[in-house]
């Protein structure tokens, strides 16, 4: 479910004094709807640079994405914004991360980002996964697997973002070519096999208008995609669409029935195989 935005203006004064400590004084707020789980999300200016806050209360259910996106942040070079600064005080956990040019990836059919999308997932790929506390891709997925003996597929010593929307991923035209994209938001970050973000992008590019079979030409271009079995891209497949219903029900909001759509083909299409 989504979290409820509240304007950076309704900050406690030492939240914001705090904030200004690393910013100086905020010279422009503008306020962002992207994202679902932020109460506080905004890009800010002051004289010494740009930001992209975000703010969740210490005592929130989610409060521990917070802390993940700080901890995971340092090991990001080249996939993410860095995280200059990270507060809490006053009740608010609260992360500034360098402010991104770039507009969000369009993964429809024959979009120049895909090449761009597919490169960063490369890059993640080769991406050391650091020794910190994250969770386990077979243990998120356990409730949706058809098969307990399934969720071996699942499992792996990599680092994963899971959470491949469009919108979570920025690409900079103006960055050289096959560098252009970075990915924000890893408040999902996630211990799986590595495989595992070319198949959550499989189901965001059919969602955006792709068939199964061009979605997965897409994931081909992933190298770790070629070391799945069959039968465990399958049961992933099952596991999302088990996991895109369950969301949609609970929440039937436009863009989770797409999802849910979406995620039901892909597990049609892996079924008749």
């Amino acid at each position: 479910m989504a979290t409820t935005r509240i304007g950076l203006d309704r900050l406690p004064p030492a939240s914001r004094a705090a904030v200004e400590k690393h910013t100086g004084p905020l010279l422009t707020v503008k306020e962002t709807t992207e994202g679902f789980n932020s109460e506080i999300a905004a890009h800010v200016t002051s004289a010494t640079g740009t930001w992209h806050i975000k703010g969740l209360r210490t005592n929130h259910p989610r409060a521990w994405t917070q802390r993940r996106e700080a901890t995971v942040a340092p090991f990001l070079t080249d996939l993410a914004p860095t995280l200059d600064w990270h507060v809490e005080t006053a009740g608010w956990d609260l992360l500034g991360f360098e402010a991104l040019d770039g507009h969000h990836a369009d993964y429809t059919p024959n979009s120049p980002d895909l090449p761009e999308v597919a490169a960063l997932l490369r890059r993640l790929g080769e991406t050391p996964c650091p020794g910190i506390e994250l969770r386990h891709a077979e243990q998120r997925l356990a409730h949706y697997a058809t098969h307990p003996a399934d969720l071996h597929h699942f499992s792996g010593p990599h680092l994963l973002h899971t959470d491949l929307n469009n919108t979570n991923i920025l690409i900079n035209d103006q960055a050289p070519q096959g560098n252009r994209a970075r990915l924000v938001d890893w408040a999902w970050a996630t211990r799986g096999a590595a495989w595992l973000d070319a198949g959550y992008w499989t189901i965001w590019l059919i969602a955006a208008g792709h068939t199964p079979a061009s979605a997965e030409h897409w994931a081909a271009e992933i190298p770790s995609w070629h070391t799945a079995h069959t039968e465990g891209i399958t049961a992933f497949a099952t596991a999302n669409s088990n996991l895109w219903s369950e969301i949609s029900t609970a929440d039937p909001a436009p863009w989770t029935l797409r999802l849910a759509t979406a995620a039901e083909c892909w597990h049609t299409h892996r079924m008749s195989l």
